[in-house]
């Protein structure tokens, strides 16, 4: 029987490294960042009512959309955040349903990973068997947010303060990934965690 995974973690957690030790092991990814950007290219329906909601503005020159003009809107206005929100959510995760079904189709005893964010602000958390949360120290997280990203050191502890803790998202986690060494020690801790799911099933 396939098993129905969530992975989250907050910015700067390593939660896009894990995934990607995951995938190694053999677990199918759907990644919900990807499918967000596929939802919102010219011609979608979700771009049109986010442009409806937030004016022409946030388009570029090319008719796309203008992600980090968006990103700073929502991070200053929590009601805009809540309006993006109900646009993308109930989009994302009924394609990620619509990708596990094709892929629990294909292979019915297969561990398939939601890679999201905000897998339990979306109330996504509910949908799933099991919840994976990768945690480190906000030292860590700001580290590695400035190694790639254009942000200082403020802004990016403003970025994680903005989000929910990983101290809150850890409440819903039946597996914890600790991610405050080095990336051998993260991937050691994916293939452990990935035997247990494979236990589960």
């Amino acid at each position: 029987m396939s098993l129905l995974v969530g992975l989250t973690g907050g910015i700067g957690s390593g939660k896009s490294l894990a995934a990607k030790f995951f995938a190694e092991q053999g677990a199918h990814i759907i990644d919900a960042d990807q499918l967000s950007r596929e939802l919102v290219q010219p011609g979608q329906p979700a771009l049109k009512e986010i442009v409806s909601a937030f004016g022409v503005f946030i388009l570029d020159e090319t008719g796309n959309l203008d992600r980090e003009k968006l990103a700073e809107i929502i991070f200053q206005n929590p009601q805009k955040k809540s309006t993006l929100e109900a646009i993308l959510h109930p989009r994302i995760i009924a394609k990620e349903r619509e990708k596990y079904s094709n892929i629990s189709a294909e292979d019915p005893s297969a561990i398939v990973i939601i890679d999201a964010a905000l897998l339990i602000e979306s109330g996504n958390y509910k949908n799933v068997d099991k919840v994976i949360v990768v945690n480190c120290s906000e030292e860590h997280q700001v580290q590695r947010i400035l190694s790639r990203n254009s942000l200082n050191s403020d802004q990016a502890a403003a970025r994680i303060k903005n989000q929910m803790s990983l101290k809150e998202k850890i409440k819903y986690a039946d597996f914890i990934l600790d991610n405050n060494s080095q990336p051998q020690d993260l991937r050691r801790n994916v293939h452990e965690v990935y035997t247990k799911l494979m236990e589960i099933q």
